[in-house]
């Protein structure tokens, strides 16, 4: 069986150490995304699965192919 899951990716903003948006001076980045998270989510679980989306064909957009 093949499972096909479709959706946006989202880019998840993190302060480090817990702090606020108004104190942090950088913040941590990871992606994500209900339909992303269930697609790796079944593919670590051996079954064969796939993500579809669209995203820009730049850096940020190559960092999100890269972290799934």
């Amino acid at each position: 069986m093949k499972v096909v899951t479709f959706g946006e990716l989202m880019i998840r903003l993190q302060p480090f150490n817990y702090e606020r948006f108004v104190q942090a001076n950088n913040l941590e980045f990871s992606f994500g995304g209900g339909e992303a998270n269930v697609a790796v989510s079944l593919a670590n679980y051996g079954l064969d699965a796939a993500f579809v989306t669209k995203l820009p064909a730049h850096a940020i957009g190559q960092a999100a192919v890269n972290s799934l």
